[in-house]
């Protein structure tokens, strides 16, 4: 896995016009990238800089514990004429309206904030992190290092899918980490500070644990009204976590003794999305639905093993369906099973995401057609994760040290 150092600027030069670039320097294999953002500076006419450094964007969370934020601010204080410098982690949920903020309404709301001062700095420093020594070692002596616990009872980031014609940002659970310059800590007006200012989006994930329970089991007796006997329904699950893009085989077994014929078998995968934080909506998405042309006469048995695939690709259009915290320009999957301590208040979590499979046996051959039977549904839960990615042991620091 390559390594991703991620780099946000803040220059602030009198008479300097707006513009955006995105470059990538250094050694190719460390993957560095570097973006800049010049603003106008009316106070001085020095140059300053913020820079802000991550050796990540993507912070595992363990469910018993979350992987500290820990990254390295440069700032060159020659231009802050008196004020200070903060960095700041926030957990926010975002309502996807910001037509709302129009009418006094705020479309957002802070889950958890911590903010560190910086500069003059205050409070004790924990040990620097290999990372932090590396980059310490690159930014030189403006560098100060910075390190954010997270903790374990906050939400996931996740987001709602918008629909084409939607604006803004979407509904969803996001952090980000910002540097800001004021006289105050909580100085943190966006009009006030954007000039001088630079953040950076990162994810808090959940990854599949390496210990899986066994597969669920759903037995299923149907009896007609018209029929002496029932028709029974048995489907499993090898196990119930299944990795995105992989296919997800599900046995099912019918043991039909009535005179009905099931004129195909239809195989459905729902994610359910509970919004908590500000109502008590519920969005159902259906993100597959397969019909299988298997017919089972009256009187018999049937057997069959089906490997179906949810995949996003095939639900780019459904608004409301739940994604895995998505980076600017990158591809996400659709949204992980939300994974809760016992007792865990699932208020604060914002947004809630489980799955289940629906096999369902469509019937036909009624006395009076399909108004006499109803077809028969058997569920099965299902949790979608991502693979734990083996440790991260490539990221070579004597390399860095000497860039």
């Amino acid at each position: 896995m390559s390594n991703l150092f991620v780099l946000f600027n803040v220059k602030l030069r009198k008479q300097q016009p707006p513009q955006r670039e995105n470059n990538r320097i250094g050694n190719p294999a460390l993957n560095i990238f570097i973006r800049h953002k010049h603003t106008d500076n009316h106070l001085s006419n020095h140059l300053l800089q913020l820079c802000l450094y991550l050796g990540r964007r993507d912070f595992v969370d363990h469910v018993e514990h979350v992987d500290p934020i820990d990254g390295v601010l440069k700032i060159d204080p020659s231009a802050l004429n008196g004020k200070k410098v903060w960095i700041q982690l926030a957990c926010a949920f975002h309502y996807g309206r910001e037509d709302l903020d129009v009418i006094g309404v705020s479309f957002r709301k802070d889950i958890w904030i911590k903010r560190i001062q910086m500069h003059p700095f205050e409070g004790t420093k924990p040990p620097n992190t290999p990372m932090q020594d590396a980059l310490l070692k690159k930014v030189g002596d403006q560098g100060h290092p910075f390190t954010f616990d997270i903790p374990v009872h906050l939400p996931c980031s996740v987001s709602l899918q918008p629909a084409p014609e939607d604006a803004g940002k979407p509904c969803g659970v996001d952090y980000e980490v910002k540097a800001y310059i004021a006289n105050e800590e909580d100085e943190t007006d966006e009009k006030a500070v954007k000039k001088d200012t630079c953040r950076l989006i990162i994810r808090k994930i959940q990854y599949a644990p390496s210990e899986l329970a066994a597969g669920p089991k759903t037995d299923l007796n149907k009896q007609f009204i018209t029929a002496d006997k029932p028709i029974h329904v048995e489907a499993s699950m090898e196990k119930e976590l299944y990795y995105h893009g992989d296919p997800i085989p599900i046995k099912v077994k019918v043991n039909n003794e009535t005179s009905k014929v099931v004129k195909k078998i239809k195989i459905s995968i729902h994610q359910i999305t509970d919004v908590l934080l500000y109502s008590a909506d519920k969005y159902h998405k259906c993100v597959l639905n397969e019909e299988f042309a298997d017919q089972i006469n009256a009187n018999s048995t049937f057997e069959k093993e089906y490997r179906v695939t949810p995949l996003l690709a095939n639900n780019k259009e459904k608004r409301g369906l739940s994604l895995d915290g998505k980076l600017k320009d990158e591809d996400t999957n659709l949204a992980s099973s939300t994974i809760l301590l016992p007792n865990m208040d699932k208020q604060i979590q914002g947004l809630v995401v489980s799955y289940k499979i629906r096999v369902t046996l469509i019937m036909g051959g009624g006395l009076l057609g399909s108004l006499t039977l109803s077809d028969i549904t058997a569920e099965l839960p299902l949790i979608l994760m991502s693979p734990k990615p083996a440790e991260v042991t490539d990221i070579d620091l004597e390399r860095l040290y000497s860039q």
